[in-house]
């Protein structure tokens, strides 16, 4: 097995020869095992970002390489679960695994699949027309999972889940890598949803990847500050954030050095640091490899 699980080098995707484009001059590597959040507002290229890996989009310009090799190569590897959730809406819910089962005959676990449906008191005799939204999300997972992927890509998906199932569904995902060693990669525009459960972020911001890291390795990289407004000198650390209320000063920095003894420090949350990147799209960007020259 590969060492990475994504890699993308000066990766961009343009829709149409005048369209804009949805990612831009992107690069990350993903390392395999890992559990990964892809966060960002909506409309940041988050899904064109997964469906360039799943290989239902050729890049613009630049590459991605998945699983060490092609998209295209890797594609019997990787299972992939659309935002819209696409099945035939004529087949029962025991049709539909019956169909993932010969459409991967050599890697399909039949007992994982069912197990996943099971779960949501499923009919197997229901139409999928006639289930309702998380309904279909359950069956949508129980293909991939039953396909047994070395990487599953998800695109938001608990959107249309309630708190009890959203909470199911992570231990679900969380053991699945536990016990296979699969790489998850997953979307969303609500870290909260994620923090608990992932360790590996990309932030997607204008098309951009912003942060792109251990999400320990990329938290320990940043502080929060504050400091009286009159005396404390950012200069010549790097400022995410800044703003001065009354006479103090709060700030996200990136430290260089030591900080003076009269300033309050504290590591901020990731939600804290995700809409700080977000707030300040002309701050400067995180990769893995920054933050480990940090951490050394």
């Amino acid at each position: 097995m590969t060492n990475s699980a994504l890699r993308a080098d000066a990766l961009g995707k343009r829709f149409g020869r005048r369209g804009g484009w949805a990612l831009r001059d992107c690069t990350f590597v993903l390392p395999a095992g890992r559990v990964c959040a892809v966060v960002g507002p909506n409309g940041a290229g988050k899904s064109t970002l997964l469906a360039l890996a799943a290989g239902l989009l050729v890049p613009t310009e630049g590459t991605i390489t998945v699983l060490g090799t092609r998209p295209a190569l890797a594609r019997t590897r990787v299972a992939y679960v659309a935002q819209n959730k696409p099945l035939h809406p004529q087949l029962t819910v025991a049709e539909t695994l019956r169909m993932g089962a010969e459409l991967n005959p050599e890697r399909w676990d039949a007992a994982v699949a069912e197990r996943t449906t099971a779960a949501g008191d499923l009919d197997p005799k229901a139409r999928i027309r006639s289930l309702s939204g998380g309904q279909r999300t359950r069956v949508a997972l129980a293909l991939a999972l039953g396909k047994q992927p070395e990487l599953l890509l998800l695109d938001e998906p608990m959107a249309d889940l309630d708190p009890l199932a959203r909470h199911e569904l992570m231990g679900g995902l969380m053991a699945q890598a536990a016990e296979h060693g699969t790489t998850i990669v997953m979307s969303s525009h609500v870290v909260a949803e994620l923090e608990d459960s992932c360790d590996h972020l990309l932030l997607v911001g204008g098309g951009r990847i912003r942060l792109a890291g251990g999400i320990d390795d990329v938290l320990a990289a940043h502080t929060r500050v504050s400091a009286a407004a009159d005396s404390a000198d950012l200069a010549p650390h790097t400022v995410v954030e800044s703003r001065v209320t009354g006479r103090q000063l709060s700030a996200l920095i990136r430290p260089t050095g030591p900080l003076p003894a009269d300033w309050s420090a504290g590591t901020p949350s990731l939600e804290e640091l995700v809409l700080a990147h977000l707030r300040n799209p002309d701050a400067p960007g995180l990769t893995a490899a920054a933050t480990e020259e940090a951490a050394a």
